[in-house]
């Protein structure tokens, strides 16, 4: 599955090839590991902010959660822009969902307690990336600060 994924993250996989339900599932947790190296730091609180999204979002048991985050990190160290992730996820996700993606991304980036520059930065690429406007990030950031209590 990483093969594949990366094949097609780098263009070589044929264009009208149907997208694994899985491959989306990859992009998605490593574009959830890369905001969240996005600082320099991957935090405890970050990992367990990824695998809670991973586990929620499609419904996996802890070892099944522990399995695609390792594949992500792997995916994700290995992969050299953002831009081969979010273009898997619009191939997959329709324009009205990925709100949620980025409620998502929002959701491991202030798991550590914290904004940082670098993140935001990130997230707003992503958003752009994924047809999301910063009104529209902004929002979905407010909803996640709701309801972390911050």
């Amino acid at each position: 599955m990483i093969a594949s994924l990366l094949r097609r993250l780098a263009g070589d996989a044929v264009a009208a090839a149907p997208l694994a339900p899985a491959d989306a599932r990859l992009a998605l947790a490593a574009l959830l590991v890369r905001v969240a190296r996005a600082d320099g730091r991957y935090a405890p609180a970050e990992i367990a902010g990824i695998d809670a999204v991973l586990a929620r979002r499609h419904g996996l048991a802890d070892a099944a959660v522990g399995r695609l985050r390792a594949e992500a990190e792997a995916v994700e160290a290995a992969a050299p822009d953002t831009v081969r992730f979010t273009r898997v996820l619009k191939e997959a996700v329709p324009h009205e969902e990925r709100a949620g993606l980025i409620e998502a991304l929002w959701e491991v980036a202030l798991a550590d307690g914290r904004r940082d520059a670098e993140e935001d930065a990130k997230l707003r690429l992503v958003a752009s990336l994924l047809g999301i406007t910063d009104r529209d990030s902004g929002l979905a950031r407010q909803r996640v600060e709701a309801r972390l209590g911050r």
